[in-house]
């Protein structure tokens, strides 16, 4: 027998199997009403009501549909009211500019545009066939009486449309599929151990490689979510103490600011012996994952992945191997990227480039069949990260492509440079990522002047106009000349020498 795999058999199981239990606990502080407690009944009604009015305005299976939002329950429900009925989900990052947004919405083709109502200004530039302000428009969006007409179901159909930052100036949309999502959403529970006893706070945006998968897969196995608005670390402690919160996945950012928020704590930190925190978008120093272990009593976890692999590749937990060694050398080793996931396939190239193949794997960028190629050459993925892969651990040693990880995010070094070189004192600019203990990697732009005189001030608050606030440098130095290559190539490596020296790897 075979049928086909669909991000709704999650909801479908947790209203099948536990209707009365409440699922989601929305953020109290939401600028719209707050959703409170949903049971996991409310929530698959919800999402039938959203289907449903999706289905009156003659969005077909394959229609984009495009969320612009903080973590709320209203975006946790899309994920099934949109996609769980044949639609695409295009959930877009909420810190980015008008412009950006706009061409996202744009370049997805997306008919409907909702929008979360701190951001509802973007509605003055960013036009769509059919715009919603999201709490404006919950009578219509979400409490629709009729039933959603029934979608056959396709698990090679795209599920949602994920935008990242790459090697160009403009972001590609990631297509991923129904049985990506689902068989992403399946492996990452089995190797975070997931239970219907879990509660999950969701610290990670949800437009984020989809939560990781998370959505899917707490609901599908009856746990609670628990929305998180805004990051702070003590309002993380607050949440984990008040709610029992067990697990988490975070970006090392938000790891450090956790920490940080544990030194004034009155009592004991909550969640010791409990929570199990998922770390990705950087390898974090072995001292603060030590930290981790000791400061908070958390389980530490780290992954790997791409928001092209949807996104887990590998995965690195404690082993009963290591329970003699000292926390220095045990912190140590669960610094690497980890293990291949199960169903995945690690490889590294001959030019050291880190290349992959699973179930996960992207269908394609939209609208970009060249660049889709290239990725995909040769039947297997390819990272753009320089990495090693030895004894079954991958670790992440360079990145290959021109890509600045910081915060856990995305940043293109070509499009921050395309910034700076707008304006009008700047003669040339080179952007890189260098080590900084908060954000993993800190923007940093190199700049040569005309003469005129310019300070770093200046140079950010320009970027400030054309680019999300944390895609804009955080540093800004100045030299006479960049260093070049007789054809006349910029020496990024020159210019970060000085700031990883003495570091084994070019990442972090």
């Amino acid at each position: 027998m075979f049928f086909d795999l669909g991000i709704r058999d999650f909801l479908d199981r947790a209203e099948t199997v536990y209707p009365d239990r409440v699922g989601v606990v929305d953020e109290p502080d939401q600028p719209a009403a707050s959703w409170g407690a949903l049971t996991y009944r409310e929530l698959a009604r919800r999402a039938r009501a959203q289907a449903a009015h999706l289905d009156t305005l003659g969005v077909p299976a394959g229609g984009r549909v495009a969320i612009v939002s903080h973590n709320s329950a209203r975006l946790l429900t899309s994920f099934f009211g949109v996609s769980g009925w044949g639609r695409v989900l295009v959930p877009v990052n909420f810190r980015l500019s008008a412009a950006e947004v706009r061409y996202i919405v744009e370049h997805s083709g997306s008919e409907v545009l909702l929008v979360d109502p701190e951001l509802k200004g973007l509605l003055e530039t960013v036009s769509a066939k059919h715009t919603y302000v999201l709490g404006d428009s919950d009578d219509v969006l979400f409490e629709s009486t009729g039933e959603p007409a029934e979608w056959a179901g396709d698990e090679s159909a795209t599920a949602t449309l994920n935008y990242t930052s790459g090697t160009t100036a403009r972001p590609k949309g990631v297509q991923l599929t129904h049985r990506n999502l689902w068989l992403n959403a399946a492996v990452f529970g089995l190797h975070t151990a997931v239970t219907d006893n879990d509660v999950l706070l969701h610290t990670l945006p949800m437009f984020h490689a989809n939560g990781w998968g998370m959505p899917y897969t707490v609901t599908g196995l009856g746990g609670r979510h628990i929305v998180l608005r805004k990051v702070d670390g003590a309002e993380i402690l607050r949440r984990i103490d008040r709610h029992g919160v067990t697990l988490l996945c975070a970006a090392p950012a938000v790891v450090a600011a956790v920490l940080d928020a544990a030194k004034t704590w009155q009592g004991e930190v909550p969640g010791r012996d409990r929570v199990r925190i998922v770390v990705a978008g950087a390898p974090p120093p072995t001292r603060t994952i030590q930290r981790v272990r000791a400061e908070l009593g958390w389980e530490f976890i780290q992954i790997y992945g791409l928001t092209e692999t949807a996104p887990l590749l590998t995965v690195n937990r404690m082993r009963s191997e290591w329970t003699d060694l000292d926390d220095r050398e045990q912190a140590r080793l669960l610094g690497r990227a980890g293990v291949p996931a199960l169903g995945v396939r690690i490889s590294v190239d001959a030019d050291g480039e880190v290349l992959a193949q699973s179930n996960h794997n992207l269908d394609g960028y939209w609208r970009n069949p060249e660049e889709t190629a290239r990725v995909q050459e040769g039947g297997w993925f390819h990272t753009g990260d320089g990495g090693e892969f030895t004894d079954g651990y991958l670790t992440i040693a360079d990145r290959k492509k021109d890509v600045i990880i910081s915060g856990g995010e995305n940043v293109t070094s070509i499009e921050v440079e395309d910034a700076l070189s707008s304006h009008p004192a700047v003669r040339e600019a080179a952007v890189i990522g260098i080590p900084d203990e908060k954000w993993g990697e800190l923007v940093t732009a190199i700049v040569v002047t005309d003469g005129s005189p310019l300070t770093a001030e200046e140079v950010i608050a320009h970027c400030r106009q054309y680019l999300a606030g944390y895609k804009c440098p955080k540093r800004v130095e100045f030299l006479d000349a960049l260093p070049r290559t007789a054809t006349g190539k910029i020496q990024k490596f020159k210019l970060r020498e000085p700031y990883w020296q003495g570091l084994e790897r070019k990442v972090n």
